[in-house]
């Protein structure tokens, strides 16, 4: 019988709590865990029941009872996460938004193609059943090309000025921590823009409170955004085509449903996206088939991909004025 491949989680607050418990509800193997400190690593391990629980991301990521590490850490620590996993010989799923910036994206992408393995943006959106979906529909012809793509994402989060959101020197801010969702959105239907423009709200630490950016991609085609951490909204989506519209449900990047209308209104399909957990197993079902195909990049989501995403990210914080102190220069 074939082994498994096992996953180790580097990190250990909520959302590596989430993929662990999505990981092992269906049937995925984690065999580790890892904090800088032991006993976050340890109470991790026993919530979970992992086997192994180190207190270094280095002993982590040396085990050899780990094949994938799974990066859940802050955004300024990604980068330095991920090339420790890489140099250790771990094919590595990295948290979005991937790095602080295009240049330490570029520069994963080499190590993983040197390194030969897989490396991957956790952008868990992107394998959901109805995004899968959508992408037939779109493929089909039957709601005609695609016009443009409107999405927002608001949230209200902790206003604390010392917590990670509100801090400039992690990365904190709508764009990297939401705003991710709708761009790479945009990229998914229309691929990459050729024209960004965006406005922001700041906060009183400097990180932004709320960004819009309008795009422009190939043949014209527009999208559209809104994202905002301190003040909630329905957060749907639609897909504009020239014989008629997607219509994604609240919450439209996790498993929700949606319906497809004609251009006059009518009702032609709904479909039922939801499953019964967040369904961040869907990314990492994509990385075992990768790495079992011996393929290194994903078509939902090459890596190729993401540093353009963070190339474009890149662009709109220098429209608003967003720097984060102590990032490593953009190639």
């Amino acid at each position: 019988m074939e082994q498994k491949l096992r996953w180790g989680i580097l990190a250990t607050g909520g959302i590596a709590a989430s993929f662990a418990s999505d990981l092992l509800a269906t049937g995925l193997v984690v065999t580790a865990a890892g904090s800088r400190s032991s006993d976050k690593a340890q109470a991790f391990a026993d919530r979970f029941g992992i086997a192994n629980a180190h207190g270094s991301y280095e002993a982590l990521v040396a085990d050899p009872e780990v094949d994938i590490i799974y990066v859940a850490t802050p955004h300024p620590q990604h980068a330095d996460a991920a090339i420790l996993a890489l140099e250790a010989g771990k094919h590595v799923l990295v948290e979005k938004a991937f790095t602080l910036n295009a240049g330490e994206a570029k520069a994963l992408a080499d190590l993983a193609r040197k390194k030969d393995l897989v490396l991957m943006e956790a952008m868990w959106t992107r394998f959901l059943p109805h995004m899968i979906r959508i992408h037939e529909i779109i493929d089909s012809g039957l709601i005609g090309r695609v016009r443009s793509v409107q999405a927002e994402h608001r949230q209200f989060l902790p206003t604390d000025p010392s917590h990670r959101l509100n801090a400039p020197e992690l990365g904190g801010g709508a764009l990297l921590d939401l705003g991710i969702y709708p761009v790479s959105f945009a990229f998914d239907i229309l691929g990459a823009p050729d024209a960004v423009s965006a406005m922001a709200r700041f906060t009183g630490t400097g990180v932004d409170a709320e960004i819009a950016v309008n795009m422009r991609h190939a043949g014209d085609a527009m999208s559209a955004s809104v994202s905002a951490l301190d003040c909630a909204g329905p957060n749907m989506a639609v897909i504009y085509g020239e014989k008629g519209r997607i219509e994604i449900d609240s919450v439209w990047y996790t498993p929700t449903m949606f319906k497809v209308v004609d251009y006059a209104g009518k009702l032609i399909e709904t479909y039922d996206g939801r499953v019964a957990n967040r369904g961040m197993q869907f990314q990492a079902f994509e990385m075992e088939r990768l790495i079992a195909s011996g393929a290194r990049s994903s078509s939902r989501m090459p890596i190729a991909e993401t540093v353009a995403i963070m190339e474009t990210l890149d662009a709109i914080r220098a429209q608003i004025g967003l720097s984060y102190p102590g990032e490593t220069p953009a190639a």
